[in-house]
């Protein structure tokens, strides 16, 4: 009798132990850690994508436009193509002023669309109309169109923004864009180097559609997170084919062609903005991801934001870039206009990561 009550106050220790410590335990482990198990193993149960078709990319301030086409397996054009830069527009005032000037020389019309709702139906002030007379160097050349948002609470946030791009579509068929005309398409903080555009309007021979293969930078050009950033490209447009979309659309990947600054912000309060509004809002997991006093430890120490691990599909590549990201000291090759005002855009400069409202 008394070996039964052993077993039995036994059972109950370990009912208990499982009940109340263990069980608990792996919910809240779950809870906490489950997204960062999910990326650890994404090798596991997801395959890379189909590797790009990578493109030399020749260039010096010295070389000529004709020997520039003629390195790359290209001939030199009678007359430039004319160039629409197309973007849809939130709040980058900053980041929209450093790519239109680099841009300027070459583009023939600035296309922009903006909502008076995010991605994910937060209604938000038309920016870009509040900031237009910053923008006065490319009025004649500007076409410029808003858009209502649809403001469906809990719909999926990449409809939304779908939405969008149909309607930036239409609004480059009222700018004028024809047939063989190129067309930049890429977020505000997808800038292309003014020379890599230069080449692609003076030359025969790129294929109809290219991505651009662009620096990637994290909240400045001190962090530079990698060489991978692929979603920029241009088109040789052709009515009844050409979308503006955000995705993959050719096999073909030109090299170096510029840079990406993604969450580069002058001010703390555009980091909340973003995170709230954008299609991946699903990423602020807890509330406290919003405290600025984070947000600003997590801008020095080159963090993530979401507290997330690496979105790479091999373990070598994976365990490659945990942690921080490495500060760079190193400001070559950045776009013209950021360097000639450098005290206007300090904070995009490395060495420079407090930012305002913090």
């Amino acid at each position: 009798m008394s070996r039964i009550r052993c077993m039995i106050r036994g059972l109950e220790l370990k009912t208990f132990i499982i009940g109340f410590i263990i069980i608990p335990a792996i919910v809240t482990g779950v809870y906490l850690h489950g997204q960062k198990v999910t990326y650890f193993l994404r090798p596991l149960w997801q395959s890379p994508p189909k590797p790009f078709i990578h493109m030399p990319h020749y260039y010096n301030t010295n070389v000529t436009m004709a020997s520039l086409c003629n390195l790359h397996g290209w001939k030199l054009r009678d007359y430039p193509r004319r160039v629409y830069d197309a973007v849809l527009f939130s709040n980058e005032v900053d980041m929209l002023t450093i790519r239109w000037k680099e841009l300027y020389p070459y583009i023939t019309q600035f296309v922009l669309l903006e909502s008076n709702s995010t991605f994910t139906s937060i209604p938000k002030t038309l920016n870009f109309a509040i900031n237009r007379e910053k923008f006065e160097f490319i009025k004649s050349r500007l076409t410029y169109g808003t858009i209502g948002g649809r403001f469906k609470n809990g719909e999926n946030p990449f409809i939304e923004e779908a939405y969008q791009r149909v309607a930036l579509d239409h609004l480059l068929r009222i700018a004028g864009i024809e047939d063989d005309d190129l067309l930049i398409m890429s977020d505000v903080d997808e800038i292309p180097s003014a020379h890599t555009i230069d080449l692609l309007r003076w030359c025969d021979g790129p294929p109809p559609i290219v991505h651009l293969n662009l620096n990637n930078y994290l909240y400045s050009f001190e962090f530079n997170l990698d060489h991978k950033s692929w979603r920029a490209s241009v088109h040789q447009y052709q009515k009844g084919t050409t979308r503006y979309v955000h995705y993959r659309q050719s096999d073909y990947l030109l090299a170096d062609s510029g840079w990406h600054c993604s969450f580069c912000f002058r001010t703390i309060s555009d980091f909340v903005f973003k995170m709230k509004a954008y299609s991946h809002t699903d990423r602020v997991r807890f509330s406290h991801y919003l405290d600025p006093k984070r947000i600003q430890k997590v801008i020095c120490n080159g963090a993530d934001l979401y507290d997330m691990l690496p979105e790479e599909y091999t373990f070598r590549e994976l365990i490659g870039k945990m942690g921080p990201i490495p500060h760079s000291y190193s400001a070559v090759h950045l776009p013209s206009y950021l360097l000639k005002n450098a005290d206007k855009y300090r904070y995009l400069l490395p060495g420079n990561c407090i930012r305002e409202d913090s």
